[in-house]
């Protein structure tokens, strides 16, 4: 569940992420039959004979959501498939065995309903919000797209040309541009440096074998989780899934995820001609799976989070007016995360902005925060959750790629239990291993 959150409280490229859940959750009690369904205190879940996962989150509400997600993302293109996982996310909707392009616009729209897809540095997900009476249309149209789409050739070049001006819009943009280029620092070398894009070079190869080849490598049904949220029996959504996939057979992915290699920090400036100076320092960060990232999370948002009270924004905008927005965000991989803290600011305060960024920096490392201060944090972020609850849209995305990685969602409940169990001496340890300045890349845009 705390994935949720970070989709909410971190900024994320989308190409990227949002994300929280729903409180009280009131399940009708559903017959399990002769199906093999897990219920737990808040969702449901199963897993057909070939590998696919489904989990249902229970929702009153007419509106209802469906979605796919597939382990699969930037960092498993090979080296001649650069934007690759990216590409096939826009040709999803270009045509299937059955469907042409218009036909597929249309089938969701039609009923009022909406289908949409993003890449992350792992994953791609596909997904649909519409009236609860038509889930099965929506269910049948997204498996048709994950497991029968073909890549029409004159479709491609269409589409090439729409992911280059995607591109040359996200260049014009520093303050979006300046975290792809960060990453490609830090993960020198590594996949998870790639910008989710891909470059105009790779792009002009593609053609719908490189595609199908892309897909049949991932997209098969133990690499793909199918979630749901609303008003809908479980049961029946098994029995439709059932009837619609399991007859696909399952293989292995190809999935061979190599954890980067150890990077030495460094700092660059790049002359960009930018009317500000942006500045974004930072360096590796925990896992999905490294318990220490639930401390880091909160250590986050106390940093640079949302709130205008957090200790970045106090320093640099309220009491020295150097800065207009100044955040710090995590991102979580499977294997391997990243921490960073980024500004824009007038050329001539840009080392005084530096200067405070990181005596913020060396305050957090130098001793522990107080217990009050810690406590404090702990009840705005927990109050943060709750706000966040009525993002069902958000709320459902994190279901999605919770069960991907874990395989299990956490309530509101635990969530809260694992943030109050965080102590002080957490807090100073990740600050020490995180945002010690002296380990810490750094990257300007002037």
């Amino acid at each position: 569940m705390l994935l949720f959150l970070e989709f909410s409280l971190v900024k994320l490229y989308l190409a990227k992420l949002q994300i929280f859940n729903n409180a009280k959750v009131v399940i009708n009690v559903i017959p399990l039959h002769a199906v093999n369904m897990k219920t737990m205190n808040h969702y449901f879940s199963h897993t057909l004979p070939n590998g696919l996962r489904l989990v249902h989150l229970p929702s009153k509400s007419n509106v209802a959501y469906c979605g796919f997600a597939v382990n699969a993302g930037t960092r498993d293109e090979l080296p001649e498939e650069y934007g690759m996982a990216h590409f096939v996310e826009h040709m999803l909707f270009k045509g299937t065995k059955k469907r042409k392009a218009w036909h597929i616009l249309n089938r969701m729209e039609n009923v009022g309903g909406e289908l949409n897809a993003y890449t992350t540095k792992e994953e791609t997900f596909v997904y649909s919000i519409f009236l609860k009476e038509h889930f099965q249309r929506a269910l049948e149209l997204q498996a048709d797209l994950i497991f029968n789409s073909i890549f029409p050739e004159h479709e491609i070049e269409k589409e090439v040309d729409v992911i280059l001006d995607e591109i040359n819009s996200y260049e014009d943009s520093p303050s979006e541009l300046i975290f792809d280029e960060f990453e490609n620092k830090v993960f020198s070398g590594h996949a998870l440096g790639h910008n989710i894009l891909g470059d105009e070079k790779s792009l002009l190869t593609f053609n719908s074998n490189s595609g199908c080849s892309f897909m049949r490598r991932f997209y098969t049904p133990g690499n793909i989780v199918l979630f749901s949220m609303g008003d809908i029996k479980f049961d029946k959504i098994v029995k439709w899934a059932d009837n619609l996939l399991g007859v696909i057979p399952d293989y292995k992915a190809e999935t061979n995820r190599q954890a980067p290699q150890i990077v030495e920090a460094s700092q660059s400036v790049i002359e960009k001609d930018t009317h500000q100076a942006h500045v974004i320092m930072g360096q590796r960060a925990f896992s999905l799976h490294d318990e220490q990232r639930i401390s880091l999370f909160l250590l986050n948002n106390m940093l640079g989070g949302p709130g205008m009270n957090s200790r970045l924004n106090i320093a640099l905008r309220e009491r020295h007016g150097l800065v207009y927005n100044v955040e710090s965000n995590i991102t979580s991989y499977t294997d391997t995360g990243i921490a960073s803290i980024y500004f824009g600011t007038d050329p001539k305060n840009r080392e005084k902005a530096t200067r405070l960024v990181c005596r913020e920096l060396e305050s957090l490392c130098e001793k522990p925060l107080a217990e009050k201060s810690i406590a404090a944090a702990k009840k705005q972020l927990i109050g943060q959750i709750g706000v966040n609850n009525d993002n069902k849209e958000s709320l459902f995305l994190g279901l999605g790629k919770s069960f991907l990685h874990y395989n299990r969602y956490d309530s509101q409940e635990e969530v809260v239990r694992q943030i109050e169990a965080i102590s002080t001496e957490d807090i100073f340890n990740v600050a020490n291993q995180v945002f010690a300045p002296d380990k810490l890349f750094r990257l300007v845009y002037l």
